[in-house]
């Protein structure tokens, strides 16, 4: 979310990761409001039930518009945070005489600092005042107001939030209040029409109109949400959505919300055609847990994954590229999946014996259960098919670069050394190295140093942050090092996959990387 002084406007877009140009999250920063002009009524028995349908005028399709816009946007709010600036140290005036603080506070700088503001979207679920909206928007925020569209203003309390979900559920006091239906967005399809409702660029309760773009994304905005339980199933729309809208709702031609409108891809931060929206079956669930417990109840398997690559599938003994390849357990917890005997490379093709294609789709099979059912999970470990009951736990409640090799062991086998097969060279870690980014002896192996960029590794390891700590295809048991790894190499030609576990000393989580030998 953008902030900024009240009194000066500043633009100050929170950027995550570049897949076409640039990934941040839609949260706003506020301009001088502009007017907005009346809409005229419309007859909502009149709405269409696809304005895409064959036959159907394009008047026809605007009054669909026209009936939604006037029937949902009393629902939407306009959220206004304040965050309080730092309190300034007290070093300043240690040596102040007795009776002479008061005097110098006026002409300290910090004394002058004004409460940092952002602003977003949210809508009314209950006539009793809750209202869902990005847990972006309103993280650290001390003040939190809502505003409503018959300008109606409510100071709001904060009831939960999830940073794994980027959901949060604010309240307002009141009664009677406009609401929102909620529909199923497993049931939309691409292609289909959606409207955007918000208030973005400081233009409020602004209507949008474009269709789902596609559904399920989860790689390209891994880094949004870099939790190691972030559960990341957006839809793609290409509704405009702008610095503003985080929060809003995304509606289906039917007037029911089935998304909340959350990030965009953009080299500028500004609307480029593509906006993402988190899908309302897993925001419902969030605001059940945290309305109910306090707290979002998550069953999890335990285990890092990851979508398939051509050479992940053919790894696997897989003939079509579906499933979700286990990078490791999940880091700091007892894993279930891994007491169950699930391992590093198997990749996850079946929950229940419903098919797994991709990651949001496995994370939508398992956040269906609850924490303490039995899953039945099927996988493929190297072209074997092996089923796992696996009994899921709840997720626990959440909380360094590689600057340089050091030097290795002194056996000259184990000093640094490239390898033209996958492209890379790697070098030792030293004890030094390790203790200071916090590597532990499990995930000590070989740090990446340089990744050709002709060569099967290139975007696939992270030189000077990965560190190789396994290979496990040709399946080796020995602890890695240099001379080990030349040893594994040595066993496989031309079109040949090796799949390495590797452990990303950033995200400080272990992942698997599969490498076609010689392409």
């Amino acid at each position: 979310m953008t902030k900024r002084p009240l009194q000066r406007a500043t633009l100050g877009v929170v950027a995550a990761i570049a897949f076409i140009g640039g990934l941040v999250l839609a949260a706003g920063f506020n301009l001088t409001p502009f007017g907005y002009a009346a809409q005229q009524k419309a007859d909502p028995t009149k709405m269409l039930a696809s304005p895409a349908t064959p036959g159907v005028s394009v008047a026809e399709t605007g009054n669909a518009f026209v009936s939604i816009a006037e029937k949902e946007t009393p629902a939407v709010v306009s959220i206004v945070t304040e965050r309080n600036a730092p309190k300034p140290s007290n070093r300043s005036r240690q040596n102040v005489p007795p009776g002479f603080d008061e005097f110098f506070r006026q002409f300290d700088p910090h004394q002058q600092q004004q409460p940092e503001e952002g602003s977003g979207s949210g809508f009314i679920v209950s006539s009793d005042g809750y209202i869902l909206t990005n847990n972006h928007v309103v993280a650290g925020a001390d003040k939190v107001t809502v505003t409503l569209l018959d300008k109606r203003v409510f100071k709001a309390k904060v009831v939960g939030k999830d940073p794994s979900t980027d959901v949060a559920i604010i309240k307002i006091d009141g009664s009677d209040f406009p609401t929102l239906s909620m529909g199923d967005d497993a049931k939309e399809k691409v292609g289909e029409w959606v409207l955007a409702i918000g208030n973005p660029l400081g233009l409020d309760f602004t209507v949008t109109a474009g269709i789902i773009s596609a559904k399920g994304r989860s790689r390209e905005l891994r880094a949004l949400m870099p939790s190691q339980y972030a559960i990341q199933d957006y839809i793609q729309t290409d509704a405009a959505i702008n610095p503003g809208n985080s929060g809003g709702p995304l509606v289906n031609i039917r007037g029911e919300v089935i998304g909340i409108n959350s990030a965009i891809a953009s080299q500028t931060g500004f609307y480029s055609g593509y906006g993402f929206a988190i899908p309302i079956t897993l925001a419902k669930t969030v605001m059940a847990d945290i309305i109910q417990y306090g707290r979002v109840r998550r069953a999890i398997l335990g285990v890092s994954i990851q979508d398939l690559r051509p050479e992940d599938a053919q790894a696997a003994g897989i003939k079509d590229i579906r499933g979700a390849l286990v990078s490791g357990s999940t880091p700091g917890q007892d894993s279930p999946a891994a007491k169950a005997g699930i391992e590093a490379g198997d990749v996850i093709v079946a929950i229940d014996g419903q098919p797994v294609d991709r990651v949001a789709q496995l994370q939508r099979l398992v956040r269906s259960h609850k924490p303490g059912d039995v899953v039945s999970v099927d996988v493929m470990r190297f072209g074997e098919k092996r089923s796992f009951k696996v009994k899921l736990t709840e997720a626990p409640p959440e909380g360094d670069q590689l600057a340089s090799s050091g030097r290795g062991q002194d056996d000259d086998a184990d000093k640094p050394a490239s390898y033209d097969k996958l492209g890379i060279s790697v070098a030792p870690i030293s004890d030094e190295l390790a203790s200071r980014a916090e590597i532990s002896e499990t995930n000590r192996g070989l740090a990446v140093m340089d990744v050709d960029a002709t060569g099967p590794a290139f975007r696939q390891l992270q030189p000077q942050r990965d560190v190789i700590v396994k290979v496990l295809r040709p399946v080796t048991d020995a602890k890695l090092t240099v001379a080990g790894l030349n040893s594994a190499l040595g066993k496989v030609h031309d079109g040949d996959v090796v799949s390495l576990l590797v452990y990303d000393v950033q995200l400080k989580a272990t992942r698997v990387v599969n490498l076609r030998v010689g392409g």
